[in-house]
């Protein structure tokens, strides 16, 4: 088994340019760790033969390929316009109305049915992820009477934000439920929740899933105000979070967008809930074969903040160079980790902030096992796992080798793709010890060969979630 020079994980959307089954096979062997599958597009036929696809290729090329299903939430979005696109220009008067009717030049239809409760006069308006920004002048009969203060041009179904305004909609819709319900019939547990307010949100697709006899694995995203403003209660309840920085940014003022983007990792760090940083990670890659200078180091940043996994979305969905844009984006991370590495970059603020939490024992041994790293020539970690909690505080500190995490669940295996320098390996063996079974595995698939020193954790009630309290320094037999 080769393994990748990189540990940051790489979530790809699928759409029309990655679902062929070629496509899906090179980005799985050029660093794809999880396929989201984007609900706000396609029909679920469509949805559904992807996903078989992808677990076919994830058997037949035995690496482990988590399925993200993220759920649309509650989108405003422009309606149907006319003549498209629609050229609003500084100073305009546009109105924007909730009635389902067909937009022209100075009428904008909403999908949102309270819009007129939402807004009042002097609230902003975003169109088209920021783009185009408008300033409410009251309402009309003949909808919320707008100005326009950038404009741009305007093409239906396109996004509505109201930063600052009371939204009147639930985040978790029918449209979502449904979703959901094939989704979970597919096998699927991983869901990413867009936005997510506070815990009760995340609790909602909790019951449902619990409902239908399933426990999920819920990516909460952080794309409101609100959701900034409730961050300690979201992370104590979600499992993960992605930091969708493009609604974020409109939601909340642009600028404050990176030092965010820092201080969300590192409270979800400290958790040992992983993170995904997305949104125009390397757009430009979408048309181009070659990402700009920013986007390189927006990517690297990411990395060197904390996130575990970098998301791309129009570049492999609709891009015309999917595979080029993983192996570019595993190209900075490898770079980025080695320098990391070399460096100490960031570990003592990690450290020191674990430290100052109440530890639990596992905590503990997640510490002492990141000091052995640091200390001895360890070559590999090996951790069996039950719920993945254990590997998941020992890559929260980012360690210089990979973390192997041994399961015999499969559903763990593929949540713990998202989380930094963490190979999942799926053992559905009972016999023996885990001892045994890592020494086995190890040497069986070329990944450690005899006189390898090894950092081994488990706890003495095998089977028992959370249990882990024993570190070993074990050498391959």
């Amino acid at each position: 088994m080769e393994l990748p020079d990189h540990r940051t994980k790489i979530v790809c959307t699928i759409g029309p340019a990655s679902s062929p089954e070629p496509v899906l096979r090179q980005l799985i062997l050029k660093g794809m760790n999880v396929a989201r599958i984007n609900f706000s597009h396609g029909d679920l036929e469509k949805h559904r033969e992807v996903i078989h696809r992808i677990r076919s290729l994830s058997t037949e090329l035995g690496v482990t390929v988590a399925i993200l299903a993220d759920l649309p939430g509650p989108r405003i979005r422009v309606g149907d316009l006319e003549n498209e696109p629609l050229t609003l220009e500084k100073g305009d008067t546009v109105y924007l109305t909730p009635l389902d009717i067909e937009g022209g030049k100075n009428i904008i239809p909403v999908n949102y049915k309270r819009l007129y409760e939402s807004v009042s006069p002097g609230s902003n308006v975003f169109l088209n992820d920021g783009f185009i920004q408008l300033r409410c002048l009251g309402n009309t009969d003949k909808g919320v009477e707008c100005k326009v203060e950038i404009g741009g041009y305007l093409t239906s179904h396109k996004g509505v934000n109201l930063p600052g305004s009371k939204i009147f909609l639930d985040a978790v819709t029918d449209d979502d439920l449904r979703f959901m319900k094939f989704a979970l019939e597919e096998g699927i547990n991983i869901f990413s929740l867009s936005f997510v307010e506070n815990s009760s949100d995340i609790e909602k697709l909790r019951q449902f899933a619990q409902q239908h006899g399933e426990s999920i694995y819920v990516v909460a995203k952080i794309e409101r105000e609100e959701a900034v403003k409730n961050i300690d209660d979201i992370l104590d309840h979600t499992d993960a979070i992605m930091l969708a920085r493009g609604d974020l940014g409109v939601e909340t003022p642009i600028q404050q967008v990176p030092v965010l983007q820092k201080e969300i990792i590192h409270k979800a760090n400290l958790r040992g809930k992983p993170v995904i940083t997305a949104t125009h990670m390397l757009e430009s890659m979408t048309e181009n074969i070659r990402p700009t200078r920013a986007e390189a180091t927006d990517v690297s940043n990411a990395i060197l903040d904390g996130t575990d996994a970098l998301m791309l979305s129009g570049e492999t969905a609709v891009g015309r160079y999917p595979i080029e844009t993983v192996l570019m984006m595993t190209g900075i991370a490898s770079r980025t980790e080695k320098w990391r590495n070399e460096t100490g970059w960031g570990t003592e603020l990690l450290t020191k902030g674990i430290d100052e939490l109440t530890m639990s024992v596992s905590d503990v041994i997640a510490l002492q096992v990141y000091q052995a790293i640091k200390r001895l020539k360890v070559d590999h970690t090996v951790t069996p796992t039950i719920s993945g909690q254990t590997p998941r505080r020992i890559s929260r500190l980012k360690p210089d080798c990979w973390i192997f995490a041994m399961s015999r669940r499969q559903e763990i295996c593929e949540t713990l793709t998202l989380s930094y320098g963490v190979y999942p390996i799926y053992s559905p063996n009972k016999g023996g010890s885990w001892e045994q079974t890592a020494n086995r595995l190890l040497k069986e698939n070329q990944i450690a060969s005899e006189g390898d020193l090894i950092v081994f954790t488990e706890g003495q009630s095998p089977g028992k979630p959370g249990g882990t309290n024993m570190l070993k320094i074990l050498q391959i037999e």
